[in-house]
């Protein structure tokens, strides 16, 4: 019974349910509508899950219910029941247990909104969920359910550091390194953060220090901002998973316990971001020592005795905790006098009496360190001597923002001077004691053991030193340069330059050295002491030295010289060369040289040398630039020009050289001094000797195929010949082919045919202008290196030898097209024959014997012939016995001859009777007795009509078979003879038929003139019959009695002469 109610309460719910989740199409605006949390929803295992669920679109005043179910990913059809806030007991058995624990539950935000919570999502919590609200309306109008889906996936963060206690000093550093790392699969942001949990209070909430949140951005707690923002507090990411936790100025109030907490978060499909999980490390604890705030004072130097003008260093160490942390101050006292305070910032107040030492650069006062200070007099007088002490004052800033001071000052430092003496020694050095003109002359004079502040005084002497020293220039005590007269004006332009470089050294520099610069050098050192202070001081010299050095100025005239050199001097069309100039000595820039290249092209005869000139191609002008002559070389493209760093090597170099570049190079030089006033003056000039500069043609490499050939063809065929390069000296080259034929093996000389130009022009030759080749020779060229010559329908007379002549053509740089070389080809001997004989006549005899008038009927067959082109001329031959030839020349009126045929009928090739190859005695024509028939193209026959007796005799037919030639003009090329045919004619008795037959007249006496005599008399008796009929019609009325009447009468005629005409009137013809 149980059973059957479970059954008939889901059959209810599901009637319940069905109409909820349908969704009707044109819905008014006032339907319910059903949200949750847009999915998919990412969470951890074990994290707190809630999601909610709103309705709206309902009929006010009403509050809404809400029931969750979920659907597993297996099994999406099936309902799994959660919670519902209208039913206690509406969970499955699966959720019941944990909502009954209140681990799942449903917290109401209002009448139509809630939210369900998992307090401990597991994985078997992944599916769909569905949250639905009953109807409250009375209709269904709208959507009443909606749905999400949950993941749940596993929780991989893990957050490390190390468990340890540390223990720290006030203002020290600490830092600490906290491991973060997820294994998630997910897009997911982590955040980490160091936090400070006080030991006094466990229960108190812990302190954060700095943070690093989700979206990459620091912040901190309220009491450590002002320390972050003081870089005293930092939070580093070292790796992909360290987190480093830098505290600087460690304070009392940081101690306590130190941990890492890290939370991974992921964000919705609405935007919101949410925490997975969060997690923290094992704890730190941290004690820090407050520092001792005492301190002592010490005064150090070196000495306690010093010569006057000797410096004296005294260094105040400041011995504390954490120095550099606290606020001192240091004062130099001096016999109770002032010297100098070095406050807090470390900017020094002079006393009065030595604002204007320290000005001079005579007095140091700094804080070398954060707890030592110097006091530094440069050059003591016997008035410093005494007793120096110093006195050290710290501030402290209270809790409560006052300040308080502590001082302490050193013991006495007793400090004893000595008068000076001067102990000065000289020196003199220079770059070089021989200087090229132009260079500069570096003097430096040194001065050792010094106690006062130098003047120095530089002077010259020649070298034979015939006249007094000469002053150049010096330099007082306080560094004012003077010079003398005689170099003021060189010194205005910088040529003559006095320095004091350091206290103890004076230089001397005169640049753009001169001739007249040599000589000897002096400087001459002097020592000087300030005795007094104030307006009172005065200057004592305590002392003097000097020192000399001889300086030599080689002219660079004397060294000046130029040369030119080549490593190709002769080179190739298209190769490159290059020309070097190179002049001695080393570039100067106060004496700089022009180098300019000449150029004397060579001439075109090689007895031409020595009669050009010397042209400008290119100048390095002084000042660095390049200046392009009227000669330029390949238009000036090919052409380039550089130098060393030097300035002593000057190349030209030729690209692609050609007939325009060969000829004579020099170079010249020009050397220059500048002068102290900025311009120039032309010390020498150099030629350099000549280079020759050769440009050949390259060597041919041009190679023909020399394969001698034999070709035969027939007439009306087409030659073909190659002419093949296997070789060529450059890619880029061009060829000219000339063809030529050798008639006879014994001619003297070639006849050209064709020559083809290397831009593809034809032009033909005399011969084939003669022998009228032009229209059938043609010549191509198939590829880049191979060129055929056809003859087109050959001919007889095109047999010979022929072969081809190659030129080779090259571009020089200038872009002239010059011949090469030349080579000509193997030999092919061309033979064109005429088509093989193959004519053949019919050679069986036969004998025929006619009786006398009857017909002769003489056969002629070809079995075989040369050609399918072959045309005939065919004739008939007979020959007789000695009396019938003699019977017929006597009845000819001819007398009897010796020969032995006679030409009886002849047909031409070109099908004319009579000009075959015999003239036919009968001439034809209608009343001709020969009847000639052409059956087939083999086949022809030959009639005699009324043979004669003198017809007997032995025939036979003669044959030619002509051919076209090319040209179109026939030529015969065979001849043959069928076999005899022996014909005898029997003579007939004369009789009237054969009489009358024989005699025309006669003939057409008896069977034609009676003809007409007899249709006369006919068409009379008709007439008369016809009258007399009419005569009677009254007669043949009244009798009935028929009349006679005469029918025409049959005539039978034949035409022949053996049958003559006979009238007859047969029966029935009369009625």
């Amino acid at each position: 019974m149980a059973t059957g109610a479970l059954l008939l309460a889901c059959a209810l719910l599901v009637l319940r349910r069905k109409p909820t989740r349908k969704k009707e199409a044109g819905v008014a605006a006032a339907q319910r509508v059903v949200t949750v949390q847009s999915g998919p929803l990412v969470r951890t295992e074990g994290s707190h899950v809630t999601i909610l669920c709103n309705v709206t679109g309902y009929k006010e005043g009403m509050e809404q219910n809400f029931e969750w179910s979920m659907y597993l990913p297996s099994a999406l059809d099936r309902e799994i029941r959660i919670v519902s806030t209208n039913q206690a007991n509406y969970a499955y058995a699966l959720y019941a247990h944990r909502v009954n624990t209140k681990e799942i539950y449903v917290e109401r935000l209002g009448g139509d909104s809630a939210v369900l919570h998992i307090t401990k999502v597991q994985a078997q919590d992944q599916g769909l969920f569905e949250c639905y609200t009953p109807n409250t309306d009375g209709q269904y109008l709208g959507s009443y359910s909606a749905r999400t889906n949950l993941t749940v996936i596993a929780d991989s963060l893990t957050v490390t550091a190390p468990a340890q206690t540390l223990s720290k000093v006030e203002s020290d550093t600490l830092q600490l390194t906290c491991e973060v790392s997820r294994t998630t699969l997910q897009h997911t942001h982590l955040s980490v953060g160091w936090y400070l949990r006080s030991p006094e209070d466990p229960a108190a909430a812990p302190q954060e220090l700095v943070t690093l949140s989700r979206d990459f951005v620091l912040r901190s707690g309220g009491p450590y901002r002002q320390r972050m923002a003081a870089g005293d507090l930092r939070l580093d990411k070292t790796s992909a998973t360290s987190y480093r936790l830098t505290i600087h100025k460690l304070q009392p109030v940081d101690q306590g316990l130190l941990y890492c907490q890290a939370a991974e978060w992921i964000q919705d499909a609405d935007g919101s971001w949410f925490g997975m999980t969060r997690k923290q490390s094992d704890k730190t604890q941290l004690r820090v020592q407050p520092t001792d705030r005492d301190f002592s004072i010490q005064v150090s130097t070196e000495r306690r005795s010093f010569t006057a003008g000797e410096p004296l260093e005294l260094h105040c160490t400041i011995e504390a905790q954490n120095v550099p942390e606290r606020f001192f101050s240091v004062s130099w006292v001096f016999s109770s006098s002032p010297v100098a305070v070095v406050g807090p910032s470390a900017v020094p107040v002079l006393g009065p009496d030595y604002v204007s030492r320290e000005a001079a650069g005579h007095m140091t006062v700094r804080k070398e360190s954060a707890n030592v200070y110097l006091l530094k007099l440069q050059h003591l007088r016997p008035e410093d001597a005494g007793k120096y002490i110093c006195r050290v004052i710290e501030r402290e800033k209270t809790p409560t923002g006052d300040f308080i001071e502590r001082g302490k000052r050193s013991r006495n430092v007793q400090i004893t001077v000595q008068p000076l003496k001067s102990n000065i020694t000289a020196s003199l050095s220079s770059n070089s004691s021989e200087v090229l003109e132009g260079d500069v002359i570096q003097l430096t004079c040194s001065v050792q053991s010094t106690s006062g502040p130098l003047s120095v005084a530089w002077q010259w002497t020649d070298t034979q030193a015939t006249e007094a020293p000469l002053q150049l220039a010096s330099i007082d005590r306080d560094g004012t340069v003077w010079h003398s007269p005689s170099y003021r004006e060189r010194s205005s332009y910088g040529e003559v330059r006095a320095e004091k470089a350091r206290a103890d050294t004076f230089s001397l520099s005169l640049y753009n050295a001169l001739p007249g610069d040599e000589g000897q050098y002096r400087c001459q050192v002097t020592e000087w002491l300030q005795t007094g202070a104030g307006p009172e001081a005065s200057w004592e010299k305590i002392g003097e030295k000097s020192a000399t050095k001889t300086i030599t100025v080689r002219t660079v005239e004397s060294s000046f010289m130029v040369s030119a050199s080549s490593r190709t001097p002769s080179v190739t069309f298209g190769d490159s060369f290059d020309l070097l100039c190179l002049v001695k000595p080393r570039h100067n820039p106060r004496v700089p040289t022009s180098v300019t290249w000449r150029f004397m092209p060579a001439g075109p005869d090689a007895g031409d040398e020595g009669r050009g000139e010397f042209k400008d191609l290119v100048t390095f002008t002084r000042e660095g630039t390049l200046q392009w002559g009227e000669q330029l070389l390949g238009l000036g493209t090919r052409t380039t020009v550089d130098r060393s760093h030097s300035n002593t090597n000057f190349r030209l170099s030729v690209t692609r050289a050609g007939r325009r570049e060969a000829g004579k190079y020099q170079c010249t030089a020009v050397l220059w001094r500048k002068n102290y006033d900025n311009s120039w003056s032309k010390v020498a000039n150099r030629t350099s000797n000549l280079l020759g500069i050769s440009v050949l043609q390259p060597e041919s490499k041009l190679r023909v195929q020399k394969t001698n050939q034999s070709q035969v063809h027939l007439e009306d065929s087409r030659v073909r010949i190659n002419c093949s390069i296997s070789s060529q000296t450059s890619q880029d080259s061009q060829h000219a082919v000339m063809w030529y034929v050798r008639r006879a093996a014994g001619s003297e000389a070639d006849e050209l045919l064709l020559r083809i130009e290397r831009s593809g022009a034809f032009e033909y030759g005399a011969y084939a202008e003669e022998e009228r080749l032009r229209r059938r020779v043609q010549a191509e060229r198939t590829s880049a290196r191979l060129y055929v010559l056809t003859l087109n329908r050959a001919e007889s007379s095109d047999s010979g030898t022929y072969y081809c002549l190659v030129e080779e053509w090259l571009s020089d740089p200038d872009g002239a097209w010059y011949r090469l070389s030349r080579e000509s080809s193997g030999y092919t001997q061309v033979t064109v024959t005429q088509p093989e004989i193959r004519l053949q006549v019919q050679e069986s005899e036969s004998n025929m014997t006619v009786e006398e008038s009857s017909s002769i009927r003489l056969g002629c067959s070809i079995p075989s012939q040369s050609s399918r082109d072959s045309r005939f001329s065919v004739s008939w031959y007979v020959e007789r016995s000695d009396e019938e030839e003699e019977e017929e020349e006597e009845e000819d009126g001819e007398r009897p001859g010796d020969e032995e045929r006679e030409c009886v009928f002849s047909i031409g090739h070109d099908a004319v009777f009579g000009n075959g190859n015999c003239s036919p005695r009968e001439e034809p024509g209608p009343n001709s007795r020969l009847q000639f028939e052409r059956m087939t193209s083999d086949q022809y026959s030959l009639t005699i009509q009324g043979a004669r007796p003198t017809d007997a005799g032995r025939y036979y037919c003669h044959v030619e078979e002509w051919l076209l030639n090319p040209r179109k003009a026939w030529y015969r090329l065979a001849t043959n003879n069928s076999g005899f045919t022996i014909v005898n004619v029997i003579q007939q008795v004369s009789t009237l038929q054969s009489v009358v037959c024989s005699n025309d007249s006669l003939f057409y006496f008896v069977f034609f003139y009676p003809f007409p005599i007899f249709a006369i008399l006919l068409i009379a008796v008709l007439l008369v019959r016809y009258k007399g009929r009419n005569n009677s019609k009254s007669q043949e009325g009244k009798n009935g009695a028929p009349l006679l009447w005469i029918k025409e009468p049959h005539l039978s005629y034949s035409p022949t002469c053996l049958d003559p005409p006979a009238l007859s009137l047969h029966p029935g013809s009369v009625d």
